[in-house]
């Protein structure tokens, strides 16, 4: 097979204009794939020992009708691009909810040129029908095989925008994408992506700048060029893999690093919780308490509101990917 490419241009202010989001969408479009086809990703067999089971007896069907295997084109549809740097899953199958019947119909005819195959048919017969079930079936999938890992993986790759954009300001476009991925290539003005595609084209980015999109389980660079949305890829950062990797030190390590009270706090709050409630739980002081809060708040690991005359303290997403890090 004839490698091609994909070659995206930059002019002056698409370097300014590059940017990172992280797409829920995408890695739950990418497990789709990769518990279908197990034994071609051995590098996400911890994952897949948790998820299998997981999603048995789930009905998918049109989860995997949108997601074809073993095909060069695919529906767009139901993974767009992200709107905003970190979206919510529920955020995002309201956006799939949302595409307009005309739009679902066409994707499926450009993807299926020779005919759908019957599990797809229903989004060409019923496209908003099908469109909710799809809905419905992406959070179940979501609910049971992704969210139990979800603050690792994103703690994973918001460390890898982190990086890059680093690279970006400090040192220069060119840098933002070394080690994206083997068969990505890049000069001053152009990233280039060998791979068997339809045609070799290039996108000349026009003042849009390129959004870059890290993904665990989508393997591989992929680039997103199809209108209406902005140019973008999709690339696995290096390292992917020691996401999955479970220490079994747990609690112990949490406790080696914040103290054994702010650890076992941080630790009681899978729920909202007062102070009361948490010096009952625990049998310490409601002062004593207060004081740990106080630091875990500052520190970003917690949140307080008032609910009535209590005040309630929760978990942030950075506490609980650090929770779900020493899981």
């Amino acid at each position: 097979m004839t490698t091609s490419f994909v070659r995206f241009r930059f002019g002056r202010d698409d370097l300014l204009r590059t940017r990172f989001a992280i797409s829920p969408l995408i890695e739950l479009v990418a497990a789709t794939y990769v518990v279908r086809l197990p034994r071609e990703f051995p590098e996400h067999r911890p994952w897949l020992a948790e998820a299998l089971p997981a999603i048995e007896g789930l009905e998918l069907d049109l989860l995997y009708a949108v997601n074809p295997l073993r095909r060069r084109i695919w529906p767009n549809f139901q993974a767009p691009p992200p709107v905003a740097p970190h979206p919510p899953i529920g955020d995002e199958l309201t956006r799939i909810g949302g595409t307009e019947p005309e739009v679902v119909r066409a994707d499926m005819l450009r993807a299926y040129p020779e005919g759908a195959p019957a599990d797809a048919q229903p989004f060409l017969d019923d496209p908003a029908a099908a469109v909710a079930g799809l809905v419905e079936q992406s959070r179940s999938f979501w609910d049971a095989a992704i969210a139990p890992w979800w603050p690792r993986m994103s703690a994973f790759l918001e460390s890898d925008i982190a990086l890059r954009a680093r690279r970006l300001v400090t040192v220069g476009g060119r840098s933002a994408f070394d080690d994206i991925d083997s068969d990505v290539t890049s000069d001053d003005w152009s990233l280039t992506l060998h791979r068997p595609v339809m045609a070799s084209h290039t996108v000349d980015l026009g003042g849009r700048g390129l959004l870059l999109i890290p993904s665990v389980l989508a393997f591989g660079a992929w680039p997103r060029v199809d209108d209406p949305w902005d140019p973008a890829l999709t690339y696995q950062p290096p390292g992917f893999g020691d996401v999955w990797l479970r220490d079994d030190q747990g609690p112990q390590a949490l406790e080696e690093l914040l103290g054994r009270r702010r650890a076992t706090i941080l630790l009681a709050l899978d729920q909202p919780a007062s102070t009361q409630a948490l010096a009952a739980g625990t049998g310490w002081s409601a002062g004593g308490i207060s004081t740990h809060l106080g630091v875990l708040r500052r520190t970003g690991l917690v949140v307080r509101r008032r609910d009535g005359r209590e005040v309630l303290y929760s978990r942030t997403a950075t506490g609980g990917a650090l929770v779900a890090s020493c899981a």
